[in-house]
């Protein structure tokens, strides 16, 4: 039985972890590894104790969801809470670091990303990163489900919504048909 690698360990993971999202927009995992060991990781969600977006709806502003902290945040928050330093780790990602996020990582230390979905890659987050000399590289995920062409079809899915939502469909609607993707695939975005 040939193992699998590294990175496919540690972005699958990032995949698990996703599925505790409570973001309806997108599900999105991080896990942060140091010398080949989880020290953290991560989902998109509300603050402990906030209301969720899987409750109440996503609260957007300017085109983002205000409700959540994302997962890279949450990750790296969770190693400044128990004291467990980020100096020179690497981080795994479901889907590349926003902007507010790739500012995050490197101001925290971590020396590499890796991520498994190009997610409206900002061009100025790519200057910063390699300006700060962090290495990001992409790895998609191959073991993300047993189901065969799962990721074509999520990806499909992904893609129809994205298109639905810009051509300006009525957010009730749009929220029951991500609802009905989640139920299927468990982290469309």
């Amino acid at each position: 039985m040939e193992r699998i690698s590294w990175d496919q360990y540690f972005i699958s993971q990032s995949q698990l972890i996703a599925l505790r999202s409570t973001c309806e927009r997108l599900a999105v995992g991080a896990t942060i590894v140091r010398d080949k060991r989880v020290i953290a990781g991560g989902y998109n969600g509300s603050v402990s104790g906030g209301s969720h977006c899987i409750d109440e709806g996503c609260k957007v502003i300017d085109g983002h969801c205000v409700r959540t902290i994302h997962a890279e945040v949450n990750a790296i928050l969770q190693c400044a809470k128990f004291g467990v330093p980020t100096e020179g780790a690497e981080i795994y990602v479901t889907h590349f670091p926003c902007l507010n996020c790739c500012k995050t990582i490197i101001q925290s230390g971590i020396k590499k990303i890796i991520y498994g979905q190009d997610y409206r890659n900002n061009e100025y987050a790519l200057e910063l990163l390699d300006q700060a000399g962090v290495i990001y590289k992409k790895v998609e995920p191959e073991y993300l489900h047993m189901e065969q062409n799962a990721k074509d079809k999520i990806q499909l899915i992904s893609t129809l919504l994205q298109e639905l939502e810009q051509k300006g469909m009525d957010e009730e609607e749009l929220k029951e048909f991500r609802m009905k993707a989640n139920e299927l695939f468990t982290m469309v975005e």
